[in-house]
């Protein structure tokens, strides 16, 4: 198994335990996503994508419609997607995806709880280098063959495959995201739910101690509703 195997079954460990904030991520993805390419799922593609992530955390029909239809209301403010950069204690690097409709309380905000808790804020690109941006499918197990789906996808991409509990994951360059979706929708096979990442090149560990010290700044951090996703370089 390579790294992203690794990296999603560290991270499966620590999922939202909240829906509502799942809600709250989605609901600004579907804003994002009719922005750019309209209300309509058949005509954008990211669209299509947030809705089966939707879906796939059980939100409501209803609240999807709804989001859709507030989105594509022209009053309706737009999100900003913002990148954030920094290090915690004990010198892990950590990237901060965020949608933000303020980005002046965004910045403020996160700039506090690295101050609060002995990090600092770095500039732009000072540990972004550090992860490898990666798109993600899982799609239905049942009636796949894994190698050959594997030797299928590599000439879209496709540089890991593997099989867990949830179904199949396939993991690819970022920006081999439309290329893969439009391939997996050709073949008709269903995708249950779709996304990026960033997966660190190196992790550190730390002793439970420091470990602490970190976990306190991302809960601070991931408590945020401005913070779509948190990544960092601690070894879990």
């Amino acid at each position: 198994m390579g790294r992203a195997f690794e990296f999603r079954k560290a991270r499966k460990l620590k999922r939202w335990s909240a829906m509502s904030k799942a809600f709250t991520r989605i609901g600004k993805d579907i804003v994002m996503a009719v922005k750019e390419g309209g209300p309509d799922p058949d005509t954008n593609s990211r669209l299509r994508a947030v809705i089966q992530n939707a879906k796939s955390v059980n939100m409501p029909k209803d609240n999807i419609e709804r989001a859709i239809k507030r989105a594509s209301d022209k009053s309706q403010g737009d999100f900003k997607e913002v990148l954030f950069e920094g290090y915690a204690p004990h010198g892990i690097a950590i990237l901060i995806e965020t949608a933000t409709d303020n980005n002046t309380r965004t910045v403020a905000n996160i700039r506090s709880y690295f101050n609060k808790c002995n990090g600092s804020l770095g500039t732009s690109g000072s540990v972004e280098f550090m992860f490898d941006h990666t798109c993600n499918f899982r799609i239905p197990a049942e009636g796949i063959d894994l190698e050959e789906l594997e030797l299928d996808m590599i000439d879209f991409g496709v540089e890991e495959v593997f099989e867990d509990e949830d179904g199949i994951m396939i993991y690819a360059p970022f920006e081999s995201f439309g290329a893969i979706q439009k391939e997996l929708e050709s073949r008709e096979i269903e995708i249950l739910s779709s996304g990026f990442e960033r997966i660190p090149q190196v992790t550190k560990e730390l002793s439970a101690e420091e470990a602490e010290d970190v976990e306190k700044l991302l809960e601070k951090i991931e408590e945020d509703d401005d913070v779509q996703n948190v990544y960092h370089t601690m070894k879990e």
